[in-house]
């Protein structure tokens, strides 16, 4: 309910003023009634301005005090007209009135400080652009005939002119507010309501009274208008809220802005023109023509202003505040020039993409800033951090030994590790970095393209980061050419499957197969997959590659099905990497496949390493979507990675696969055979079915089923073959 004591306010403020019009025009009623709507007004906003911020708190008592010392000032006058029946000019009221502005500048003046939007002097030059227009306005038509008016006495003269004056301080102080942002909450915008209201009533006041006589009526309205938006300002909830970093969107639309500038400008003529019509040989020609020298070297303040703000923009980026491409390119370019080697860090976030398809670019662009923010404070002073686009950020670090260089992109490392608040999101990102120097060369984009394959050979080779090596060169070139014939080896058919079998002791039946991709290249012969499965994976070819290897292990298994009935494995697993498993339609893709082969989808493992589905929330939503069709789930080279038992209890698994390194020594002495004994302890009290991988000898098999293994794959049982003969395979083991 107190939330709302504002609209209240209001809309009982408007009934009050309503029937304040119905009163009799000059009556003892009708000014009263005037009175006490400011009284309560007063009142309510020394109440509401209690209830501010504290870091606002100052401000908002200064203009309570401003409201009530003006309340004052016209019970006072009310006194004089009603009680004494002498209206004089200056009185008592006067010394009220003018004392309130004090109190309204220096509240005015604390808002706009702490609502102004990144530097003040923009808002400061265009205030005084509104205001020198404006003064000059009241000077031509108010404060000019008043101050040559030798009939009245000194004071009378100096009192008179101390409102206009005193509007127009106001006027630079309320415009300042306005154009820093006082439309980010809704009090503040009622108090510049409040206060635009006021003065639009004073000066037109000033300039009607001094031509001609005022009984009241029409400006009664907009002081009146004002004392309720002076309340309401102070009532409302969001006067309550602490301070919040400044805003685009709190500005005022360019436009109207820049019409108000506009007219600003034009006062000075404008003046001349009616000047002339009205008065031609009264003409203020030396406040006209200062006034146009003011406002014309403002305006040219306020462009160059502009000048600079556009070439610091084009320097740096939108999203994050970092210096941008253009911007890093030119401090590399000056280092060349003038200093000894300069070391460049490429920062590529890994994953990014997937974050952004599941949580959305508005998560997205949080964690950049976040990324933003964690890498200036690593960094030392005089060392630049750029965004060069997308999840790619860079570190220049001038005149740094190579050692210093590691050590301060370790620190990276270190504090990307730690989460990142993306809104309501605590997220955990890695990063692969690349290092490179500027040595031996004076090209200023070759120190960036050095750390890129840096980068790139650190995504290659797992690890975070990777300092320029020259061979590193030879392997990129290669890597370019391999991902070129990738795409050919896709598009002519090139790649073709093998199977190894996974066997059920202590019978030896083949269970399963494994489907591994093979490349059989035109010139080089067969590819490695250690060789060529990484570029794809850089380069994205991975995924239509994985498509083709899921489909073709699908219906070769349905082949196997149609022709040897119950002798067929009964299922076939398909590795899936971890770009696959970021592309939001690999589930769907799997659903398809099934329905398309018609095999069921128990028949169907899909086999992924632990790091790729570490700390990757993406990929484990695929894992779940894919298991919620009926398909199995194994983790591959189980026990090698990052935190495999604390990945058990967030990845749909069913099957580990034991790594090799933990199978070759388990016929050998007992504690190295340890670790496999405690994995199948684990599967075992999980649910989980284990296979060990890698068993090459009739050894490491007997121990194995010792231990408590059923399935077990390895050179023993089968090699990989692309033709597997399972009745052979079955008579041997």
């Amino acid at each position: 309910m107190r939330d709302r004591w504002w609209l209240w306010w209001l809309l009982a403020g408007t009934v009050a003023v309503g029937g304040y019009f119905l009163l009799p025009q000059g009556s003892l009623a009708r000014s009263v009634a005037y009175d006490a709507i400011g009284a309560v007004s007063s009142v309510a906003m020394l109440a509401g301005a209690r209830r501010t911020d504290r870091t606002r708190r100052l401000a908002w008592m200064l203009a309570a005090a401003g409201n009530g010392l003006w309340s004052i000032g016209d019970w006072v006058y009310t006194y004089f007209q009603f009680g004494a029946h002498i209206q004089p000019f200056p009185s008592l009221a006067d010394v009220f009135y003018l004392c309130a502005y004090p109190f309204l500048l220096g509240g005015v003046f604390l808002l706009g400080r702490r609502r102004t939007c990144g530097p003040g002097w923009p808002a400061v030059v265009d205030a005084l652009i509104f205001a020198t227009g404006t003064g000059l306005v009241l000077w031509a038509f108010v404060m000019q005939p008043i101050a040559h008016d030798s009939g009245s006495p000194i004071a009378t003269r100096i009192i008179a002119l101390a409102y206009p004056a005193a509007d127009v301080l106001l006027l630079v102080l309320v415009a300042r507010l306005a154009v820093s942002g006082a439309g980010r909450d809704a009090s503040t915008r009622l108090l510049v309501t409040a206060l635009c209201t006021l003065l639009t009533a004073d000066i037109a006041y000033s300039v009607v009274s001094s031509h001609t006589g005022y009984s009241g009526g029409l400006f009664d309205a907009g002081w009146l208008l004002a004392y309720l938006c002076w309340a309401a300002a102070a009532l409302h909830p969001s006067v309550r809220a602490a301070v919040g970093p400044p805003r685009d969107d709190a500005l005022p639309a360019a436009s109207v802005r820049l019409a108000a500038l506009a007219c600003s400008s034009l006062l000075a003529p404008a003046v001349l023109v009616v000047q002339g019509f009205w008065e031609p040989n009264h003409i203020e020609w030396l406040a006209v023509g200062v006034c146009a020298a003011a406002l014309f070297l403002l305006v040219v303040v306020r462009m160059a202003g502009l000048v600079r703000q556009v070439r610091r923009m084009a320097l740096r980026d939108e999203l994050t505040g970092l210096a941008n491409r253009r911007a890093l390119e030119a401090g590399i370019r000056a280092e060349l020039a003038t200093g000894p080697a300069a070391q460049v860090a490429l920062i590529d976030l890994d994953d990014f993409k997937g974050i952004n398809d599941r949580l959305g670019h508005g998560v997205g662009d949080r964690l950049l800033t976040a990324v933003a923010e964690r890498l200036t404070r690593v960094v030392r002073p005089g060392d630049t951090v750029a965004r060069l686009g997308g999840d790619e950020f860079a570190i220049l670090m001038p005149r740094t030994p190579a050692e210093v260089a590691d050590r301060i992109v370790a620190g990276v490392v270190a504090s990307l590790e730690q989460p990142l608040s993306a809104g309501s999101h605590r997220l955990l990102v890695r990063a692969s970095i690349g290092v490179a120097d500027s040595a031996g060369t004076t090209d200023p984009f070759e120190p960036l393209r050095r750390a890129d394959v840096a980068m790139y050979a650190a995504k290659v080779n797992g690890g975070r980061q990777q300092r320029y090596l020259p061979i590193l060169d030879e392997r990129a070139t290669e890597h370019a050419e391999l991902g070129a014939q990738l795409r050919t080896g896709l598009d002519d058919g090139q790649f073709f499957l093998v199977y190894q079998p996974i066997v059920e002791l202590p019978g030896g039946r083949v269970s399963s197969v494994e489907a591994l991709v093979r490349w059989r290249h035109p010139e080089r012969g067969l590819v490695n997959p250690v060789e060529f499965v990484p570029v794809a994976e850089h380069n994205g070819l991975i995924v239509e590659l994985g498509a083709w290897i899921l489909r073709e292990s699908c219906e070769r298994l349905q082949a196997w099905r149609a022709e040897l009935g119950p002798a067929a494995p009964e299922r076939v697993s398909v590795n899936v990497s971890a770009r696959q498993l970021s592309e939001p339609g690999f589930p769907a893709l799997v659903a398809t496949v099934l329905r398309e082969t018609a095999l069921p989808a128990a028949c169907l493992t899909v086999e992924v390493t632990e790091t790729a589905v570490f700390d990757s929330s993406t990929a484990l939503d695929a894992l779940r979507a894919v298991k919620a069709l009926g398909v199995r789930i194994a983790l591959d080279d189980f026990g090698t990675g990052h935190s495999s038992l604390g990945l058990l209890r967030t990845a749909p698994v069913d099957v580990l696969k034991v790594d090799k390194s933990f199978v070759d020594d388990v016929a050998g002495p007992g504690e190295q055979s340890v670790i496999a004994t405690a994995l199948i302890d684990v599967s075992n009290h999980l649910g989980l079915t284990a296979i060990a991988e890698g068993v090459e000898t009739h050894e490491q098999a007997d121990a194995l089923y010792r231990m408590g293994y059923r399935y077990v794959q390895g050179y023993l049982f089968g090699r990989p073959s692309e033709r597997p003969d399972f009745a052979a395979l079955a008579l041997a083991g």
